[in-house]
């Protein structure tokens, strides 16, 4: 008997692995449909004969300056706290469907045909998808929880995800057929392929600093952005099988793009926030330094920055609400910012400043111009 078991045991493992094999993918696309084509018949049901009920979710706004930013956690006025992060991260790597996978090959054709030719291939480094991110509250407090589920994947992988409204073989795109407008938190992982920790950065004399991306980054070259953007490395921000540290990955890039360490900033979470257009998620800081001055820190930064490719230039911005506002809205900015950037900065005025006065003076702003 002991034999037989064994060997139904093996048949059954093996069988598993051709079902996973042949048909998960198959049946996942299938069931992406079946729930597209369920919501737009309920929505046309709801719709019909009545006024569009206004979106549940808005992207962030100030006036004319209008993003694809969805903050799906926090309001600036409350940090939330390290303790009530929890990261899981899961076995199985993202795959890509077999009619996207075919994208990934090109990159890296394209990725080893420059290398042939000019040394300087795309690096194809590991990096996380998410999974999900699920918010719920403490019992007592209502303090949040956050629940965040990671999947392995590569820069190829993201790329090739990026390719959102690029054709597929039955003429849709993967954003017409995974994502619904209406659940934009809903998406598979594939998709999902970005987690980054943006800070917005305050100096000790109450400048607030403001990056543009190098012309010589692949993605969202020349934009305006936060302070500090670092992504999380599956290589760098994981020891062994952890979860990665948010915390570790803002201190990371605070330490890689302006020179800074710990001891001479304070860091706050604000928000967990997703770019609804590009699916790239975002945990959202703020960072004070303690002595450091604007001038001091473009001392610092002189003297060298390991990162210092990625952007072409700083600008320092008073940290205060009307003076904030008047730069995001300023004609030569307004349409050149990163998707990310303009919620955070509101974000941390917020948190310092308070919500009401921070959005008094924003719409004060926008009244006059």
């Amino acid at each position: 008997m002991g034999g037989i078991d064994v060997a139904n045991g093996i048949v059954g493992a093996v069988l598993g692995i051709v079902f996973a094999t042949l048909f998960q993918q198959p049946l996942q696309d299938g069931w992406y449909r079946i729930r597209r084509r369920y919501s737009s018949a309920v929505r046309s049901l709801r719709t019909r004969g009545e006024e569009p009920a206004p979106a549940s979710w808005t992207t962030f706004s100030l006036g004319p300056l209008h993003t694809s930013a969805l903050i799906v956690e926090g309001d600036g006025e409350s940090a939330i706290a390290a303790e009530a992060v929890h990261i899981q991260v899961l076995d199985e790597e993202v795959v890509l469907p077999e009619d996207m996978a075919g994208w990934r090959a090109e990159i890296e054709g394209e990725s080893a045909r420059r290398e042939a030719e000019n040394g300087a291939p795309v690096w194809n480094g590991p990096r996380y998808a998410v999974e999900s991110l699920d918010v719920s509250r403490t019992a007592l407090e209502e303090h949040p929880l956050v629940h965040l589920r990671l999947r392995p994947t590569d820069y190829y992988t993201f790329l090739a995800a990026q390719q959102l409204d690029r054709r597929l073989a039955d003429g849709t795109t993967p954003r017409t057929r995974y994502l619904d407008p209406d659940d934009p938190l809903a998406a598979p992982a594939f998709l999902q392929c970005s987690f980054a920790a943006n800070v917005a950065v305050v100096t000790a004399d109450d400048m607030l600093v403001v990056s543009r991306r190098s012309d010589r980054v692949r993605m969202a070259p020349g934009v305006w952005n936060s302070s500090v953007n670092e992504g999380l490395s599956r290589h760098i921000d994981s020891s062994g099988r952890n979860a990665p540290d948010l915390f570790a990955v803002a201190r990371r890039g605070m330490r890689e793009e302006l020179a800074l360490e710990p001891h001479e900033y304070t860091l706050v979470l604000l928000a967990f926030v997703l770019d609804a257009d590009r699916r790239h998620w975002s945990a959202h800081f703020s960072a004070r330094l303690t002595t450091l001055t604007r001038d001091d820190l473009r001392a610092r930064m002189s003297r060298g920055v390991a990162d210092r490719w990625e952007h072409q230039s700083f600008d320092h911005v008073p940290f205060r609400p009307a003076d904030v506002a008047r730069y995001l809205l300023r004609p030569d900015r307004v349409h050149r910012w990163a998707p990310l950037a303009p919620a955070l900065f509101h974000l941390a005025l917020v948190h310092e400043h308070g919500r009401t006065s921070v959005e008094r003076a924003e719409a004060q702003v926008v009244r006059r111009l």
